[in-house]
């Protein structure tokens, strides 16, 4: 009878042994998952919930990975946190991972080795005017109370710039957006600069147009070739004539707006984050309905201004894309 006790004993330790194991081995796998945390901006921003949607997309379609957002203060923030290795990869713009990699402006004497993923937005640079401010050129801004962006932003930052190299010198009056809108509105102002929705003028332009006429100062090709120049970090950009606020074509400057990866990300990695987001065809647009109908890929390509990681350049050319020099990794 003690034989029989013992032996049911033992497979009933063994039963438990067999279920335990078997309950926790989703778990196991759960904690195998590699973790990556992934940079953003303002959870106010329409890119945060970009993100969001793209660290969704991530966990379903690849293997083995488990991320999650954290909000940052967005490019300059995210860049520090990569170099510290607090966040894998992040949102940055194209003009300052140009800087970053390059180890100029911010970065003089301190490059930084982060890698582009991918381009999902062009942020294009709008030079607004009223229209009955008769200003048709943007030398004729010379001596002109104009603001050059938002007060701290990069538009400010990069118009200020962009001006210099043209040396074209408005008076510049700083402020909010909302400032500035009133501002224009009351005609203190003639203009100011202010980054667009995709290709289409942004909400606080389209309310100034509302309230009075406005034209949008462009770049010369002359213009075009000295901002070039001195500023390769921008891509010119030809904007069609919009018929409804009754502007006519122009070239402007942009940037654009993209996730890059700290270099400790794996090639591999790299590539199947890469794939995922590019081939998705839903819901990252769901989120930002700038990339609907997108191909990301062909736009990171146009708009990159730096080195991109490995992974990327691999998916790439599976894809069949020819590379330009100057985004390939070195």
């Amino acid at each position: 009878m003690k034989t029989l006790h013992k032996r049911l004993r033992r497979v009933i330790l063994v039963t438990a042994a067999v279920t335990a194991c078997l309950s926790l081995s989703p778990l196991v796998a759960h904690a195998q998952n590699k973790k990556l945390l992934i940079g953003t901006t303002s959870s106010s921003s329409s890119h945060y919930g970009y993100f969001v949607a793209v660290s969704q997309l991530v966990n379903k379609q690849v293997k083995g990975v488990d991320t999650s957002v954290t909000e940052t203060g967005a490019t300059m923030d995210n860049l520090r946190r990569m170099a510290r290795k607090q966040v894998d990869f992040a949102l940055v713009t194209t003009n300052v991972m140009h800087h970053a990699n390059a180890g100029t402006g911010d970065f003089a004497g301190k490059p930084d080795t982060s890698r582009l993923l991918w381009v999902y937005s062009v942020s294009l640079q709008n030079a607004i005017v009223r229209k009955d401010a008769e200003i048709t050129s943007l030398e004729n801004l010379k001596g002109k109370k104009f603001n050059t962006g938002l007060k701290g932003s990069a538009t400010e930052k990069t118009t200020d710039a962009v001006f210099a190299a043209l040396g074209i010198q408005p008076d510049v009056v700083r402020g909010s957006t909302g400032e500035i809108v009133d501002a224009v509105k009351d005609s203190r102002v003639v203009g100011y600069v202010k980054s667009g929705a995709g290709m289409k003028l942004d909400a606080s332009s389209r309310e100034i147009a509302t309230f009075t006429p406005i034209q949008i100062l462009g770049l010369s090709k002359d213009q075009q070739s000295k901002v070039e120049k001195a500023m390769p970090e921008l891509s010119m950009v030809e904007v069609p004539a919009d018929s409804a606020l009754g502007t006519a074509a122009y070239t402007t400057w942009a940037f654009g707006a993209a996730a890059a990866a700290a270099p400790e990300l794996s090639e591999e990695m790299a590539y199947q984050i890469v794939k995922a987001v590019c081939e998705d065809k839903t819901v990252q647009a769901a989120a930002f309905a700038d990339v609907a109908g997108v191909d990301l890929a062909q736009m990171t390509l146009k708009y990159a201004a730096s080195p991109l990681h490995p992974g990327a350049v691999r998916y790439f050319k599976e894809r069949g894309l020819e590379i330009p020099g100057r985004l390939m990794p070195r």
